[in-house]
């Protein structure tokens, strides 16, 4: 046997080594963004009508191809457009004197493969230098999973507060028993509005379910509503690309706000990439969410980024698709929602792409909960990571929309979310909460520190919640009949928002004043340096403020 030197024996020993790594293999669609099986860029138009696409005619086109055809290429551009060469809109994309706009001229005219090629073309470095240039709002900002092991209502309604105080604008929760869904549901949006107002909710469920949760107005918004790049994938859901799109126009109908959801290796990981590189099919969904006329997109891997984090330059591929589905002007929830390693140092290097250059929402699910706790399986980062977070906003003056908040206001908050939830549920007639659970929940890290619940009772509760047809106004009478009419008036303000439309913007937010933030009213502005969004003025004093910053001229005092 051969020996072993203590030098390779404590490198075996380093958490990275607990990962999985696999050598490429193009025929099966693992490879990153360079197989030999990825068509070749081309268009022919004939007649206001794309007749060939990469090297494929129209009559051999399945249906993802006759949907980009179709919907998300703009006939007009797409031969001047192709015409130029990948690296000429690579350069485009990196100088900062050559605006968005003029980007968006060009990019609404590339089929799938040429935009495949031009991010070939492109470093990391540069691609962030795009992706700065490029997302849709100039204020970037940040969602966050509130979950719960136990389906406990009245730890998301606290998990909720303390993110919205945190300053998520975005929070989702799901579910380890589905039919636990309207009481979670609920929650969320109470606990939110015991933060910080304006924060959006949705519960991430099977489609049928989560559309009427946002009919009934439980709910704010979608996105896991998933599209794929291979026609055998997407026919694996009962779905096509019109079929979603069909869903999304009946949440558009009512004013609900959502997103598609894809992401580089989902083809593989279901069985059927047809030889194609990940971030060739990744482009397809990108493509497709832009012919349904939806606002955004979730990607960056999401729930599949183990398959990319196992392969050469895979997250050099997440970023790609992040800075193409920016670059076709869709809202980008950039993902860092999904747990992928046992290294510290490969989670912060997956983080930092979207991080330092901004996207519309730096993750698609910050664990606002230990990642024990959260049933989307983990996520790339969870709430023992605040102060690191904060902290490299602080250090690299990158804006990554949290801040931190002093205990007291936490606690206050936690306590207030539980109180109120407690209040609702005595006034639907739901199962009671104790005032020993908001005792508990106002200090306990995760579920494990909590009472048990009445799982039975909650469970026959959640179905009556359906049965009865409670909305989003029964919770802001409830609200305001226990005396919690600040956050009744709140919730009341984001339903009348259903009724403006505003919130189908691209890039969409509610700012605490309840005001819409989007691509409209907060278009990206940058155009190299001294120009766009750069954390100053009172942003920039909050962000210095961290739990244990002393006193230049006392050191003994901390004024964090």
């Amino acid at each position: 046997m051969t020996p072993t030197s203590k030098r390779t024996e404590t490198l075996e020993q380093r958490p990275v080594n607990l990962d999985g790594f696999v050598e490429e293999w193009p025929e099966v669609g693992m490879v990153a963004m360079d197989s030999p099986y990825d068509p070749a860029p081309s268009v022919r138009v004939e007649d206001g009508v794309i007749v060939e696409m990469d090297g494929k005619p129209r009559a051999e086109f399945d249906f993802l191809d006759q949907f980009i055809a179709d919907h998300a290429i703009d006939v007009a551009a797409a031969e001047r457009a192709m015409a130029l060469e990948p690296v000429e809109v690579a350069r485009m994309l990196v100088d900062p004197s050559v605006s968005r706009s003029e980007v968006l001229e060009v990019s609404r005219g590339l089929t799938p493969a040429a935009l495949l090629e031009v991010v070939k073309t492109m470093n990391v470095v540069e691609m962030m230098q795009a992706l700065q240039k490029m997302r849709a709002r100039r204020t970037p900002a940040n969602q966050a999973h509130s979950t719960s092991a136990r389906d406990n209502p009245v730890q998301v309604a606290a998990e909720a507060a303390e993110a919205s105080l945190r300053g998520f604008r975005e929070l989702e929760t799901t579910l380890g028993v589905v039919r636990y869904a309207p009481l979670v549901a609920i929650a969320l949006q109470v606990g939110a509005l015991a933060g910080t107002p304006g924060v959006l909710t949705q519960c991430a469920l099977e489609e049928a379910t989560e559309l009427e949760l946002g009919m009934r107005g439980i709910t704010a918004y979608a996105e896991t509503i998933s599209v794929y790049g291979t026609e055998p994938v997407f026919c694996d859901g009962d779905d096509t690309p019109w079929s979603k799109a069909f869903l999304a126009s009946a949440y558009a109908s009512r004013g609900i706000k959502m997103r598609f959801t894809s992401g580089t290796g989902s083809e593989v990981q279901m069985g059927n990439a047809e030889s194609k590189s990940m971030l060739y099919l990744e482009i397809r969904c990108i493509l497709v969410t832009k012919g349904a006329g939806v606002q955004g997109l979730q990607n960056g891997s999401i729930s599949c980024i183990g398959v990319p984090g196992a392969v050469p330059a895979g997250i050099r591929a997440v970023l790609a698709e992040n800075l193409i589905a920016s670059t076709v002007d869709l809202e980008c929830a950039s993902g860092n929602d999904q747990s992928f390693s046992h290294s510290d140092m490969r989670r912060v290097a997956r983080l930092l792409p979207q991080l330092l250059p901004g996207t519309d929402f730096v993750c698609s699910g910050y664990s606002a909960v230990p990642n024990y706790d959260n049933m989307f399986a983990g996520s790339n980062l969870d709430c023992t990571d605040y102060d690191d977070w904060n902290t490299i906003q602080r250090d690299l003056q990158v804006d990554g929309a949290l801040r931190h908040v002093p205990e007291a206001e936490i606690l206050a908050a936690r306590s207030r979310a539980a109180r109120a939830l407690q209040a609702v549920f005595a006034q639907l007639g739901l199962p009671a909460i104790t005032d020993k659970e908001v005792e508990a929940v106002t200090y306990a890290h995760g579920s494990q520190e909590l009472p048990l619940r009445d799982v039975l009772e909650d469970l026959k509760a959640a179905q009556s919640v359906m049965d009865r047809g409670i909305t989003g106004l029964d919770i802001v009478k409830a609200l305001e009949a226990s005396g919690f009419s600040d956050m009744a008036h709140t919730l009341l303000a984001v339903l009348r928002q259903r009724v403006s439309g505003d919130l189908l913007h691209t890039s969409a937010i509610l700012t605490p004043e309840l005001e819409t933030l989007s691509a409209v009213n907060d278009a990206n502005d940058y155009a190299g340096p001294g120009t766009g969004y750069r954390p100053s003025g009172a942003r920039w004093e909050e962000m210095k403020r961290l739990r244990h910053v002393v006193s230049a001229r006392n050191p003994e005092q901390e004024v964090g």
